[in-house]
């Protein structure tokens, strides 16, 4: 384990050779298992497990009860809401061993993941997208798009800031709280400088 100036409630488990960033937070319950990589300014929320070589990015929020397996990547600024689950096996059984078939999920910069939803591995989840609370992945989601459902599917864009945008005929979408323009072609969201 890293020697960084981070805290870690004294229910908490974390297990050897793991990477903890500066200012992050591991609540009550939380079993961090080894060879995991977690970046600073992170807060892990309470009865939360995370597998071993599982990456977490900076400033991650991780809330209660949130199973983060093996094969699961989350880049910088991901919120994952309560209760929610990944997995890492397509077609699990009790008495199979598949541990050499786990599949690796991306979560991209500033994604938010909602409460109760289930991210079926390998399908990586675009930057800034937006799962909402229940909603089951079982295919890619792209870049700001705002998908709900089980299984989920796309109703719209939203931006950076979380709020849903409504694109003109030019396809350009301008977002009131961050003062930021978009622009949508072919299905894609660029945010304009």
């Amino acid at each position: 384990m890293s020697e960084l100036n981070f805290f870690a409630h004294a229910t908490s488990i974390i297990d050897e050779n793991c990477q903890i960033g500066n200012g992050t937070k591991i609540w009550h319950f939380s079993h961090i298992m080894s060879n995991c990589i977690i970046g600073e300014g992170c807060n892990i929320g309470q009865n939360v497990v995370v597998s071993p070589q599982v990456v977490l990015g900076r400033n991650i929020k991780v809330q209660n009860n949130v199973s983060i397996y093996t094969g699961v990547i989350c880049e910088d600024d991901v919120f994952l809401g309560p209760s929610m689950v990944f997995t890492n096996v397509t077609n699990p059984r009790s008495a199979i061993n598949r541990k050499n078939e786990y599949k690796q999920t991306l979560v991209k910069k500033g994604a938010t993941i909602g409460a109760n939803a289930t991210i079926i591995c390998g399908h990586n989840i675009g930057e800034y997208a937006l799962i909402g609370a229940g909603s089951v992945i079982t295919k890619e989601v792209k870049p700001y798009a705002l998908v709900v459902g089980n299984p989920a599917k796309q109703i719209g864009w939203v931006s950076e800031y979380g709020h849903r945008l409504s694109f003109d005929e030019n396809g350009i979408a301008f977002c009131q709280e961050s003062q930021d323009k978009y622009f949508l072609e072919n299905e894609t969201v660029i945010k304009i400088k």
